[in-house]
Formats: C-alpha cells, structure tokens, sequence
C-alpha cells in the first residue's frame, strides 16, 4: 500500500476516534460538535500550521546576507529535487536539530537550530538539509501536521470525557449505568493509545521516506547517516523545551532519552535509519563517507 494512501486511511482513524469520543461526551450532538472541530481544526492546520510552528519556537527568516553559503547549499539541493527553493529559518536551540514544515513544496520552509550549525560539517548539514527537502518534496509535513492537530484534539476531548463521569454527566442525558461507565473509563485509557500508536505509524513511515529521498537528492547518504549519529549523540545530552505535538517534525526526536516519552517515540531507531542508509549507500555503489 502507497505512503499517501496509508497516510489517509490514518487520518481517517484518527478523525473516527475524535468523533466516537465526541460521541461518548455528547451523544450525537457531541459528535457533531466533534465533526466541526474536526473541520476547523484541519482548516487551521492547512492554511497555518506552517506559521503556528515557527512562530511556537521563536524561528526568525534568515536573510541571504547573513548566510549566502546556506542559501547557496538549500537552492542547489531545491535544484536537484526539483522544486522551489524554501525559505530558512534559524531556530535559537542549543540542541543540534532541523525540521521542514509548510503545505507543500510551493510554500515549504526549512529550519535549522543554532546548535546544528555549529556541530555538523559542511557535508553532514548539507545531507541534513536534503532530508528536510524530501519532507516537502513528499509533501508528508502537512499530513503529520494534521495527524498532530487531531491527536491532540483527541487527548483534550478524552479530558473533557474524563470530567464529565466525574460530574456525573450523562449522554444525551440519559442516567449513566455501570456497564456504560466501565467503557468510558475503558476509553479514557485505550483512546489516546491508539491515536499515538496511529500517529506514531505516520510519523514513522515519513522519516524512512524522508531519509531514502534526501539521500537521493543528496547523493550521499553515508553523510546523512553520519550526520544522524552525532544529533542523536547531542540530543541524548542537550535536553530542549519542545511541544511533545511537535516532536515528530524534528530530524530526530528532541525528547529521546528523557523518561517515558522514549516509549511513545515518533522516530524509528536511529540505528535502523542508518542501517537503512548504509544499504542504500551499497545500492547506489557510494562505500565511503
């Protein structure tokens, strides 16, 4: 099954499950207020997620003549992937990541962290950058970006669920039995499982997309894998403030290695992405960095 149709049929599960909770709250007027939501929310994300996000870690435009090296390097991979050059962001983190966002390759964005410039050569960046590129190329960044906005719309209804049966709200106000009240408190816990093991499946699915892409447009994929390495070291080592909704649209999970999130994790194994790296590297006969 191809990404972009796997990728609809996800979102489509995650905007059942808004819906079914909407429905547990409300009754069918709950579902229909869900289904609005739903709506907005995803009109929000189209048009704006690009936005919300940068302006949410504080990115600024870099302009050509503080930086015509990294102009330079993002038109020519833009070249090579055949589509417009993105716009450059700098985003003031000490810890080494990158993230691409926008709807889609006529207004896509990249973006870089302080402290990704200042640990990766010439070489690694420009493999990191090519990834990015794939993003946008693939127009994946919207969809994870929606997949993001829904999960989280599911986690605050879920919230608002879990009010109501302390209330004593009943659906469509009918009185609450305790067969209707154990399947509430069922759903409390299983529905945001399921929304971060969909979500996950999104996420996932991309970087591996992402990582093969860039490297094609790169045509150096031992430096991407090399580059992957050393973030992962410093991301391990440098803790960053990040929307745990966000996370997914970074290079590498910002919070990997800090508690419980490790378990919900919206990257495959760096190891398995740089397994996959040096395979394709064979394929395309590139043997060394």
């Amino acid at each position: 099954m191809g990404y972009a149709i796997r990728s609809v049929i996800l979102l489509g599960l995650l905007t059942g499950i808004f819906l079914f909770v909407g429905n547990l709250i409300g009754g069918k007027t709950g579902m229909t207020i869900a289904l609005l939501l739903a709506g907005i929310m995803n009109f929000i994300a189209y048009w704006f997620s690009d936005k919300i996000v940068l302006a949410m870690y504080g990115a600024r435009e870099i302009p050509y003549e503080e930086a015509p090296w990294l102009h330079r390097m993002v038109e020519e991979l833009a070249q090579r992937a055949n589509i417009p050059k993105p716009k450059i962001y700098l985003v003031p983190m000490e810890q080494p990541n990158a993230f691409a966002t926008g709807r889609g390759p006529s207004n896509g964005a990249v973006a870089v962290t302080s402290g990704i410039l200042q640990i990766l050569n010439e070489r690694e960046l420009r493999a990191v950058l090519a990834h990015e590129i794939g993003h946008i190329k693939n127009r994946d960044v919207l969809v994870a970006t929606m997949a993001a906005t829904i999960a989280g719309a599911i986690s605050y209804l879920v919230n608002m669920l879990q009010w109501a049966l302390l209330l004593g709200h009943s659906r469509d106000g009918e009185n609450n039995n305790p067969l209707s009240i154990v399947a509430s408190v069922a759903m409390i816990i299983i529905t945001p499982i399921i929304a971060t093991i969909i979500q996950m499946a999104i996420s996932r699915s991309r970087e591996y997309m992402a990582d093969e892409t860039g490297a094609r447009i790169s045509g150096d994929p031992l430096a991407l894998a090399s580059a992957l390495e050393r973030i992962h070291n410093y991301v391990h080592q440098i803790p960053a403030e990040v929307n745990q909704g966000t996370a997914h649209l970074f290079i590498e999970n910002p919070l990997s290695g800090h508690g419980i999130w490790e378990l919900f994790s919206t990257h495959p194994s760096t190891e398995k992405r740089i397994e996959r790296l040096k395979e394709l590297a064979r394929q395309m006969g590139v043997y060394a960095y």
